[in-house]
């Protein structure tokens, strides 16, 4: 099957924001075992739109469309495959009803120009959208297939898990099974060699994603049933396991603070950090996943060298080993812990750059975990990156250190 993109916005073309929505697109047509031949970009302009799509019909069989399903003026891609396919647009009277009472609900009055949201053409089923007020289009015309899905990343990315991946099932051979095993500590290219021998198996399919905050592994399988398909999935993930052991951290939308939560909240356990170049964002973090009050007391921040010794922090200690070390993680971890009443304490301290601190280069990073057993603790020349790379990719890292004492691997001292 024959696959093109086709992402409508004007500010993808200014550059204004990433079209990560194409990436994401790519990424689970090759698990769904969808050859995705195109990706084109087009402005808010009706003209170009339907050129852009008269091409795409031309050379494709299924046709993605993200962006453009909005109300206002410039939001065109409904009128463009009403164009197209020479159909005309007709307000649905179900659609509508729903979009009033979404509105309604959240003590609104819906503005009349909404309910270009609530057409459809003869050739269009909607897609439902719980998440915003755009619904989806899904079209069938002499042997094609298009999809009109909202930009909005979030709102895209459930209709299309939801409710695009289970239409496509016909259209793929059989029942498609995929699982994502999430990797940290390792990079890309390393866990691709590790997993070499399965990267070319044909079913299950492998492939590894860089991410932000991991890398992802994806195993998909095809079969007659859904059954089936997850058995040869578990069978792959279980060999995968083998050769990359504790590096992997989660599955599917696990993240590793969501993992480190659940892991806390299951034997009762709390929480408390003391950072000082995160700037908060590891509380932050923390703080991101629902229902984290049960186990997170809280955190403090210790940015400048005058409130690190109000803290805490001794002189002497910060005058022979430096606010960026060891020894001081050490002790923000122990104060955190015994401040806050906390379990565990995390302390985190490096440099974020772009200019050395203390004689140290940007990217220095000190972690501890006190805790009831004891002390653990990792230092090392971090990464190279921006202030926000750095802080960002720390602040997992302090994560990750905590996951691994939890499992028993990272012994206290």
């Amino acid at each position: 099957m024959r696959a093109e993109i086709i992402s409508c916005g004007t500010e993808l073309l200014l550059g204004q924001i990433t079209d990560t929505n194409a990436t994401y697109l790519a990424q689970n047509l090759s698990g769904l075992g969808i050859d995705l031949y195109f990706v084109s970009q087009v402005g808010d302009n009706l003209e170009r739109i339907v050129e852009t799509l008269r091409r795409a019909w031309e050379r494709s069989e299924l046709i993605i469309m993200t962006g453009g399903l909005g109300p206002t003026e410039d939001d065109l891609t409904r009128e463009a495959i009403s164009t197209l396919l020479g159909e005309r647009m007709q307000v649905d009277p179900t659609l509508e009803a729903e979009l009033r009472a979404w509105f309604a609900a959240r003590g609104a009055q819906m503005p009349e120009r909404n309910v270009k949201q609530a057409t459809l053409i003869p050739s269009a089923r909607p897609l439902p959208n719980p998440l915003g007020t755009a619904p989806g289009w899904w079209v069938e015309k002499e042997g094609r297939i298009i999809v009109a899905m909202p930009g909005v990343p979030r709102e895209m990315y459930r209709m299309w898990e939801a409710e695009v991946i289970p239409r496509l099932s016909p259209y793929t051979g059989g029942l498609i099974f995929t699982r994502i095993l999430r990797v940290t500590g390792l990079g890309e290219s390393t866990v691709e060699q590790r997993l070499e021998a399965f990267i070319h198996a044909s079913n299950p399919t492998v492939a590894t994603y860089a991410k932000s905050d991991a890398v992802d592994v994806r195993v998909t399988a095809k079969a007659a049933s859904r059954e089936e398909a997850e058995r040869l999935v578990s069978e792959t993930e279980a060999r995968i396991r083998e050769v990359l052991g504790d590096y992997i951290f989660g599955v599917d939308k696990e993240t590793l603070p969501s993992v480190v939560g659940t892991m806390l909240a299951q034997r009762g356990q709390t929480l408390a950090v003391m950072e000082s170049f995160t700037g908060g964002l590891l509380s932050s973090l923390i703080t991101d996943v629902p229902g984290s009050s049960r186990y997170f007391r809280g955190g403090l921040v210790a940015y400048s060298r005058a409130v690190a010794l109000e803290m805490g922090l001794s002189t002497e200690l910060v005058e022979e080993a430096g606010l960026v070390s060891e020894e001081t993680a050490r002790v923000m971890a122990q104060l955190a812990r015994q401040r806050l009443g906390a379990d565990y304490g995390i302390g985190i301290t490096g440099v974020a750059g772009p200019e050395p601190f203390e004689q140290k280069p940007a990217g220095t990073l000190a972690l501890a975990i006190a805790g009831p057993a004891g002390l653990v603790t990792s230092s090392g020349s971090g990464w190279r990156g921006s202030r926000e790379d750095q802080k960002y990719r720390s602040a997992l890292a302090a994560l990750n250190l905590l996951r691994l004492h939890l499992l028993g691997i990272k012994k206290a001292q």
